[in-house]
């Protein structure tokens, strides 16, 4: 009677376990009143990322980004490059796949691919503007680009 109780209660505890482990938490982005009033200004003054020596250029015009970049996200030297040029690798390669998927992912949002190649050094500048874009994006509408949350 005990090996039979074993034998049928185990598989079902083991099942039991696995898909209550199956189910994830979402957590909350904390957003701050300064980081929401940021996110409502108007202020549409471009962001240009460049570096002389790659001949490489982005003009971002997103509407309280400037803004973002100045007051809230972390300064520059705060992150070391390589740090930077992971996470730009996948986030890139999770926003491409985005836009090839209009039917799926909002077209207004995903608009254009980025050409980014990990075997060129963009330098400094040009990986944080682009990572902290990315930071901003994702924490202004709500979306998840990678397997972390947006956190500054």
């Amino acid at each position: 009677m005990k090996k039979n109780i074993i034998s049928t209660g185990l598989p079902i505890l083991f099942l039991f376990l696995i898909l209550s482990s199956c189910g994830t938490q979402k957590e909350v982005l904390n957003i701050s009143d300064e980081e929401k009033q940021v996110f409502e200004s108007g202020n549409e003054e471009p962001v240009e990322i460049s570096n002389d020596e790659t001949e490489y250029e982005i003009i971002i015009i997103e509407p309280g980004f400037y803004t973002w970049l100045q007051s809230i996200a972390r300064p520059e030297g705060y992150y070391s490059q390589s740090f930077l040029e992971g996470r730009n690798q996948l986030l890139v390669i999770n926003w491409n796949q985005r836009v090839l998927q209009p039917n799926r992912f909002n077209p207004n949002l995903y608009e254009l691919q980025i050409n980014y190649d990990s075997q060129i050094d963009y330098g400094y500048e040009v990986n944080y503007k682009l990572y902290n874009y990315f930071i901003y994006f994702q924490r202004r509408y709500n979306q998840r680009l990678g397997p972390f949350l947006p956190r500054i």
